[in-house]
Order: C-alpha cells, then sequence, then structure tokens
C-alpha cells in the first residue's frame, strides 16, 4: 500500500499498456494475460498460465515497497539466490502472498515464504534460461534509465515463486516504490505508466530482434506457407513417452534455409513451426541430462542455446515433460 494508492491497480494498469503497445506494434506477437480486471489468480496459477500457452517470455510486474521512504528507482528481478537482504526482502514480499491461499502449505509443498530455510530450494535449480532472462533484465532496465528517465537500481537476482515455475525466460519488475512519494505520483500517472509500459515493451522488441538476428542465417523467399515443417523421430528409447529433448539454437519470425553454414557448423538442424514463429533445434535425446549436456558441448558457438521438448511434433513446457516421463 501506498499513501493513497494500491499495488495491484498500478500492475494492472502498466500490464495493459504493455500488451497494448506490443500487440500493436509487433507483427505474430500474442499477448496472455494472468488477468485483465480486478480479480485474484494464486501465485501458483500465475506461471502455470504461461506455461499452458507455452509462451515464449514470462513478465511479471510489480510495485515496490520500502521502509526507507527515499528509495526510488526500478530494478528488474531474474530467477537466482538472494544476493543480499535487500532482495531476500523484495522476493518474501512478492511470494508472501500465497499466505492469503486455502491450504497455502499443501500447495506450495510446504515451502514458508517468511522462512529464509525455505528459499535454499532455489539454490538446488539450475535455471536453462538464465542467460536469456538476464539479457532480457538489461534490456528492460536500460530503457527505464534511457526512456523513462527513471533511477536505474539494475537487475539482481532472488528466488521468486513465479519465475522459479515457469518454463520460458522469466523476469519479474518492480517498476517503482509506492512509499517513494514523488514516485507513488509518477507510478500512478497515466504519463509515467505510459513510459513504464513503452520501456518495456521497447525491451522486448530488441530482445525479440536480437534472437531473429542471432544466427545470421539466409531468409528463404519461397514456401511462406505457415505450418509445422519437420517430422521429429523418437529415438529408440521407447519408455519415454515419446518424449524428444532437444537444443534450440535459433528462432525467427520468417524461415531460414537449413544448410550447416547456416548454423555454425551444425548439420543436424531441424525446424519447428510454432507459435507462428520458426524455431531450430538440434540434437535429439531421449534424457533430459543428455540434452543439457550438447547443450553445454556447443555453448561456445550458440551461447543462448536452451534445452526443449517435443511431443508428437509440438513443443511442450519443459516441466511437463519432465513429470511425463516420471510417470512412465
Amino acid at each position: 500500500m501506498g499513501s493513497f494508492s494500491q499495488e495491484k491497480n498500478i500492475n494492472l494498469a502498466i500490464a495493459m499498456k504493455t500488451g497494448e503497445y506490443l500487440t500493436r506494434n509487433l507483427d505474430n506477437v500474442k499477448v496472455v494475460y494472468t488477468r485483465s480486471d480486478d480479480s485474484t489468480v494464486d501465485l501458483l496459477d500465475r506461471p502455470q498460465i504461461a506455461n499452458r500457452n507455452k509462451a515464449d517470455l514470462f513478465i511479471s510486474i510489480h510495485a515496490n515497497w520500502a521502509k526507507n521512504k527515499n528509495v526510488s528507482g526500478p530494478e528488474t528481478y531474474i530467477m537466482g539466490l538472494a544476493k543480499d537482504e535487500d532482495n531476500l526482502a523484495v522476493a518474501m514480499k512478492e511470494n508472501e502472498v500465497i499466505l492469503l491461499e486455502e491450504d497455502y502449505s499443501t500447495k506450495y509443498q510446504g515451502f514458508d515464504p517468511k522462512s529464509p530455510e525455505s528459499y535454499i530450494i532455489f539454490t538446488l535449480m539450475q535455471n536453462v534460461y538464465q542467460k536469456q532472462s538476464a539479457d532480457l533484465a538489461m534490456k528492460i532496465q536500460t530503457q527505464f534509465k534511457e526512456r523513462a528517465n527513471r533511477n536505474d537500481r539494475g537487475v539482481r537476482q532472488a528466488g521468486f515463486w513465479v519465475l522459479f515455475n515457469t518454463t520460458m525466460p522469466s523476469v519479474l519488475i518492480e517498476t517503482g516504490f509506492i512509499t517513494h512519494a514523488e514516485e507513488e505520483i509518477y507510478l500512478n500517472s497515466e504519463q509515467g505508466q505510459d513510459y513504464l509500459a513503452s520501456a518495456i515493451f521497447r525491451a522486448c522488441r530488441d530482445y525479440i530482434n536480437d534472437i531473429d538476428n542471432m544466427s545470421n542465417f539466409r531468409v528463404v523467399d519461397k514456401e511462406t506457407g505457415k505450418k509445422e515443417i519437420s517430422v521429429i523421430e523418437e529415438p529408440g528409447n521407447k519408455d519415454n513417452n515419446g518424449i524428444v529433448f532437444m537444443v534450440q539454437v535459433a528462432s525467427a519470425s520468417a524461415r531460414a534455409e537449413i544448410k550447416s553454414e547456416n548454423f555454425k557448423g551444425l548439420t543436424d538442424i531441424v525446424e519447428i513451426y510454432a507459435q507462428e514463429r520458426y524455431k531450430y533445434a538440434t540434437g535429439k535425446f531421449s534424457e533430459y541430462a543428455e540434452a543439457v549436456k550438447y547443450r553445454r558441448e556447443i555453448e561456445e558457438i550458440y551461447p543462448d542455446a536452451f534445452v526443449i521438448a517435443i511431443k508428437d511434433n509440438k513443443i511442450l513446457p519443459l516441466q511437463q515433460a519432465l513429470d511425463l516421463k516420471k510417470k512412465k
């Protein structure tokens, strides 16, 4: 709570404006909101909405709070272990919303948002999207500073439940402090919300453009029809529920010619059309660990590559794929 405003209203306004910027200015982009009105969505459900929709990015928008009323400026978080007490305090504040939910202890597997010991779980997590998340976070902070002229508090790490459970690059944005008198006015103003939303949009645009340009491959002029191209054959192990793990190395809005010189010498590239984008992956593995090992082997030429799961020629959320394999 600020002196005259509520965080939830600020968050919704900026999120809706950001979505409008994205859909109005970027082709082939679909925005899925966790909420579009004054409703409450359980913390557990927020990342699952993104996972079910097979989102390419997850952005969680918030407003910050501090005992020191002189602190101001936006900061963007990625998943990781909190490196100082301030970062941990922010994560605790955002995670405490689960205490309002029924049977939260069972739903969140005993996780206590008020206990520092509960955050040890996040040290055990290997986030395969950390590099991409950090890249997006840095772009967001740059735009906040340059576009919105805000005090840049930088990119930080902490254990947020919503980031822990997503299966795509994810960031949590604290747009400013409602406990700072001037910043609270800014966060509630039409102009302030517009500038912040515009900054987030520009960061997403630059991130997408970087992904498109990452491979530096030649675009195919023919066969522009949108369809899934490659049939992905299952590896020899027939006990893996038809799931194949691959390493995605590139993504683009236009098709690329598949030849080794376009993919830095890789010869086993597979093209997958999903969510109105062409995605290019290499390697076919029945085990997740094998795909992770291969990703590390090609990390020098594709530092932003990451593991994906395929079932029935469609990309499956990674956590869902791992859960299915456990049930085999």
